[in-house]
């Protein structure tokens, strides 16, 4: 699993059969030791809900292909989680109800 932030929609009227209905977001890895944004983009299938600018949790491979949006649909990367905060060490490092936020 993996941290990341949506950083934008990812829009196709022409798809695979499987795919349609389905939505598409593009993600970007954060690096949990800067917190910052990495170079690291994905396009991934929203099987929560999640919006623009929101820090979730990420599947890749087979593990994307296991919930009932992604089930048996050509996908390699899902959106699972929506994160409220993260803390590591007792600390906290992202909370999504505070100002300071995940930025690259």
């Amino acid at each position: 699993m993996e941290v990341c932030k949506v950083i934008g929609n990812v829009i196709s009227t022409n798809k695979t059969e499987e795919l349609k209905g389905v939505s598409l977001l593009l993600v970007r890895a954060v690096d949990m030791n800067t917190m910052k944004l990495s170079s690291r983009t994905l396009v991934a299938v929203d099987t929560v809900g999640a919006g623009e600018m929101e820090t979730v949790l990420v599947v890749t491979g087979s593990s994307a292909r296991l919930t009932l949006i992604s089930e048996k649909k050509p996908v390699d990367a899902a959106i699972i989680g929506i994160i409220d905060s993260i803390e590591i060490g007792g600390k906290s490092i992202f909370n999504k109800y505070e100002e300071k936020d995940i930025s690259d």
